[in-house]
């Protein structure tokens, strides 16, 4: 498959210096690297996205807690524990 894409000026200085570094054979390397990294940057923000609705989820079913409360009840058990 042959694709085009055209980079700004910036983009294919950056591009051509890392060929240039010897990191890279080439820009098509380059852009190959890019996209694997924005495929896995969508893929852990895929799965962050579905970590927040399973959350929400079960605070919907079992209830939530207030900051306040988590901290206070982290608080006794710190106090019990150093008795």
């Amino acid at each position: 498959m042959s694709t085009n894409v055209h980079l700004t000026p910036e983009l294919e200085t950056f591009a051509k210096s890392c060929v240039q570094d010897g990191r890279y054979n080439n820009v098509s390397e380059v852009v190959r690297q890019g996209l694997r990294l924005l495929q896995e940057s969508e893929e852990h923000r895929h799965s962050f996205n579905a970590m927040l609705k399973a959350a929400e989820e079960e605070a919907d079913r079992e209830g939530s807690f207030e900051l306040n409360e988590i901290l206070a009840e982290a608080d006794a058990v710190i106090a019990s524990a150093k008795k």
